[in-house]
């Protein structure tokens, strides 16, 4: 039996950021992150009084470090956020902060995620809920960004900049999921089970692309190509092909693998998860160059 996905929101002390996963034996070309995996909220948060546990945890990709923890034993490092998306988004700028969240002068940065309220420090919870009955002092908002933020992108800059001095080439596969309503198809009809986002041709090459696709669609699954997911903060900062820098984010449809209301795995968890495995494999095997 599949255990349940661990929801425990103890913050160790000091805060721990992030977990890496060192590759056994030699390293690869490829490094794997699941930014949103983490679950744990700290003392300092301060959400709105009542807010459901559901609300809280509607952002975070469960699970999803857990899928792709075959990646080490490959020679694929993964790092893994330990704290909750709603808390610090680390897929996001940390130029994207909501003025209309956090007080004082800032130099943001405009974006449409900030607009819509799911900024660095999101306002809103994945289903739409208010995450604050309070403004957040400009303080309290650069505290947790460097507290979280700017630890966990210096150790995927570690790996990375590793990756291509070691091969002369590095491959982020930033891995996500998507709730099944994202790419719901319509009654009767079978939504897109994976998105492949590389911010529209500029964050790796085509030829990597097409072998990428090529691997999951040999599992049987459904691909698209960015829409409604092309790649985040991650994959903009390390999609730099010219300079032997790839990145891809991966969007795995939910339904596959977990029960979305009670974001525990699903009936369906451990057939994905062999499915995914052949697919971390096959990444592994793969000779990535520039």
């Amino acid at each position: 039996m599949t255990p349940p996905f661990d929801a425990s929101l103890s913050v160790p002390d000091p805060l721990t950021a992030f977990a890496v996963t060192p590759a056994r034996g030699v390293a690869g070309a490829i490094v794997f992150a699941s930014p949103h995996s983490g679950v744990a909220r700290p003392a300092d948060m301060g959400e709105a009084a009542g807010l459901s546990l559901s609300a809280l945890r509607s952002a975070e990709d469960v699970g999803v470090d857990r899928l792709v923890a075959g990646g080490p034993a490959r020679g694929v490092p993964v790092i893994a956020g330990l704290i909750s998306r709603a808390y610090v988004d680390l897929n996001r700028s940390p130029g994207e902060l909501d003025p209309l969240l956090v007080e004082g002068e800032m130099e943001t940065t405009p974006t449409a995620k900030v607009s819509a309220g799911f900024g660095v420090i999101p306002r809103k919870a994945g289903d739409g809920s208010p995450l604050y009955d309070r403004r957040l002092s400009r303080d309290e908002a650069d505290a947790r960004l460097a507290r979280v933020h700017a630890p966990y992108h210096a150790a995927l800059g570690d790996l990375m900049q590793a990756a291509r001095d070691r091969h002369g080439a590095a491959l982020l596969i930033d891995w996500h999921s998507m709730p099944s309503r994202a790419v719901a198809a319509g009654k009767g009809r079978r939504g897109v089970d994976i998105i492949l986002g590389d911010r529209h041709g500029s964050s790796c090459r085509g030829a990597t692309m097409r072998r990428l696709r090529a691997l999951f669609e040999a599992q049987g699954w459904r691909v698209g190509l960015n829409a409604p997911y092309a790649g985040g903060f991650s994959t903009e900062r390390w999609g730099r092909p010219d300079e032997g820098y790839q990145a891809v984010q991966v969007e795995l449809n939910r339904a596959l693998y977990l029960n979305e209301e009670t974001l525990e795995p699903s009936a369906d968890h451990d057939r994905f998860a062999r499915a995914l495995d052949r697919v971390v494999a096959a990444l592994a095997a793969e000779r990535w160059s520039r």
